[in-house]
């Protein structure tokens, strides 16, 4: 059964990390150079990039801390926290910031200077960036197994690789507008069109930060496992000879680890020690097959007292 890879994201977000960072630096010296709106911006969403690779992975390695008493289920949500603030960054340090240096160069409007050299950056910058961008769905593609690409965006529990695919998704939508309009700029002499695609590229990076926010909410409000590693413990349970009724099998999923409370109804006649034996088997066996199944509570009861 495929699961997110630990390993897979951490590439995904190295490719990022190495993509934004050579490509901020770019920007911001023709930028510097040619007084663009645009690249600026591009500058800006760069650099928030480049840092929230760094906070992706900082989330990454906390969320794999052991746990202790005061955290006993561990420190797995830390990576859907981590990736709550790298949205909110997207929000304000790129999507919001390129509004405003689009209203300043529109009010202000100032002549461009060597604009070929920001076409040239940016051409180069679109081909990075498809690269980091493959990279991702790379990635995502070992881990979605048969599901379409849609189902796994809707499905999935890992919130580093659809951080990482918005930013990178975002980046060349703003790099495809940025050289746009610079060239529009160029050819018309009109500094009002990088003005426009400044402001156009902060509305995309609004709309995908929210986006980003909103699937991440739900992670953090405590959300099921993966369908996929639901029908798999659905599964074992209902294949177990012992079990007579399951009445309920709750999972919740904490980051990249699972957990599950079970609660069942057993073979009539048998004694504790049977029963303890027979459950500690289905625990162990849930724990092989499950990958990221990492704590599995299983109770027998002779009904369900919740639905009374």
């Amino acid at each position: 059964m495929a699961h997110d890879s630990h390993g897979g994201t951490a590439r995904a977000i190295l490719y990022a990390f190495l993509a934004n960072g050579g490509i901020a630096i770019a920007k911001s010296v023709v930028a510097w150079i040619t007084g663009s709106g645009s690249m600026l911006a591009e500058a800006i969403h760069s650099y928030a990039d480049t840092g929230n690779q760094v906070l992706l992975f900082l989330g990454l390695k906390q969320s794999r801390r052991a746990p202790d008493e005061e955290h006993p289920l561990g420190y797995g949500k830390l990576s859907y926290f981590w990736s709550f603030i790298v949205a909110l960054m997207l929000f304000t340090h790129g999507g919001l910031f390129s509004i405003y240096e689009g209203m300043h160069k529109l009010q202000h409007p100032e002549p461009l200077s060597q604009i070929w050299l920001a076409i040239l950056v940016l051409v180069i910058a679109i081909v990075l960036e498809a690269f980091s961008l493959a990279g991702c769905v790379r990635e995502i593609n070992i881990i979605r197994a048969k599901r379409s690409f849609r189902a796994w965006l809707q499905q999935t529990r890992n919130s580093e690789l659809v951080v990482v695919l918005g930013e990178d998704i975002g980046a060349l939508l703003g790099l495809a507008l940025a050289l746009m309009f610079v060239s529009l700029a160029a050819v018309t002499g009109d500094p009002t069109y990088d003005a426009i695609g400044s402001m156009c590229i902060g509305v995309v990076l609004l709309v995908i930060s929210v986006f980003l926010a909103l699937r991440i909410r739900s992670l953090l409000v405590g959300r099921s496992a993966d369908p996929m590693i639901q029908e798999a413990i659905d599964s074992i349970i209902a294949d177990d000879d012992d079990i007579q009724l399951v009445f309920n099998a709750i999972t919740i999923q904490l980051g990249p680890d699972t957990l599950l409370a079970a609660k069942i109804k057993m073979t009539p006649g048998i004694d504790i020690e049977t029963a303890v034996g027979q459950i500690n088997e289905l625990e162990r066996r849930l724990k092989e097959q499950v990958p990221g199944l990492k704590w599995c509570f299983v109770e027998p009861d002779l009904t369900d007292y919740s639905l009374l």
